[in-house]
């Protein structure tokens, strides 16, 4: 079904205490036209934040401009146009992204990215408002906000000098902090929700998660932020087919990640002497760095069969998993 995800105000999904107070800062912020940036890593919805302070108070297009992507000698073209004749291959005017910001907003994605010889021309547009054309003669007035973004330390960047500091200064007039997806992991169930919604109203199969699953996604803690969970749901739907979803349909990252947590939680049970009454103490030698994660979680568990003396249902509830789980991974790893 197509429906909102609970929660879901400003673009921004959650109820976490981080994200509301995002969503108060962009009512604040949508009220003015100063300048923005935006700060946090990869993946955190920086131009979800930058799309919804400019649509709170809409005025003219918002234009997303990715710097990293600005590569080369039609760089300049690019942002501010060229007229007719500039250049080899320029058989006409050609309006540049600022001025189809003119009048609304212009977003700066990944300025971090954006080479001195701009960053000298970006600055004229942000002080001034005016720019000029590849081949022009003339400076253009342009009325238009400007919103940047970067998930570098722009403060290291201009000590090393790979930024300017008086374009810094300007960027630097409200600044909004995006806090990665696992300080709020609160919020992992309202977006799970969101993007299959999402993902359900394109035409992918819909399905649900189950505990283990949702325990799994919870647990990992998405270096890649909204963004990689979104790419994990997405392949997860498009690779769902009937029946219940597999621990195994999950991308590598998230299986290793589950893996590590069931070993480190087999390996602190059986350790554990005072985990069942009565069991003799025993703990296992520490991992060599080499082995595998499959290799040690049959260690753990082997040593737990050996220390209840076969006894399948003791050695489950040492190390803290169901009958049918131990079950089958003796039978996985043929103990």
């Amino acid at each position: 079904m197509n429906r909102p995800a609970t929660g879901c105000a400003h673009g921004l999904v959650g109820q976490s205490p981080q994200i509301s107070a995002l969503r108060r800062l962009i009512t604040k912020v949508s009220r003015n036209r100063l300048s923005v940036l935006l700060l946090g890593e990869s993946g955190t919805g920086k131009e979800v934040v930058a799309r919804a302070v400019h649509n709170a108070n809409p005025r003219g297009e918002f234009v997303p401009i990715d710097c990293g992507s600005l590569v080369g000698t039609l760089m300049e073209s690019e942002l501010f146009g060229h007229v007719k004749g500039a250049f080899s291959g320029a058989i006409e005017n050609k309006k540049g992204l600022v001025e189809l910001a003119d009048g609304g907003t212009a977003f700066f994605d990944e300025i971090g990215d954006l080479p001195l010889e701009m960053q000298v021309k970006l600055l004229r547009l942000i002080q001034e408002g005016e720019f000029r054309a590849v081949g022009a003669l003339h400076w253009r007035k342009v009325d238009l906000r400007i919103m940047a973004a970067t998930h570098r330390d722009l403060r290291a960047e201009v000590a090393a000098g790979r930024f300017r500091q008086d374009l810094f200064y300007r960027l630097n007039v409200v600044v909004v902090h995006l806090p990665p997806l696992r300080e709020h992991k609160q919020d992992i169930p309202l977006l799970i929700e969101h993007f299959l919604d999402r993902a359900n109203a394109s035409g992918l199969p819909a399905f649900g998660l189950g505990d283990e699953l949702l325990a799994t996604l919870l647990a990992y803690d998405w270096p890649g932020n909204v963004r990689e969970l979104q790419h994990c749901l997405d392949r997860m739907a498009a690779l769902h087919s009937d029946g219940a979803l597999q621990m195994a349909d999950l991308p590598s990252a998230l299986q290793y990640q589950r893996a590590a947590c069931g070993l480190r939680s087999l390996s602190g049970a059986v350790a554990d002497p005072d985990g069942e009454a009565g069991m003799p103490h025993f703990a296992i030698a520490p991992r060599s760095p080499v082995i595998s994660i499959p290799e040690s979680e049959k260690q753990a568990i082997a040593h737990a069969l050996a220390a209840t003396k076969g006894e399948r249902g003791k050695a489950a509830r040492l190390l803290g998993i169901g009958r049918t789980t131990l079950y089958r991974k003796v039978k996985q790893y043929g103990l």
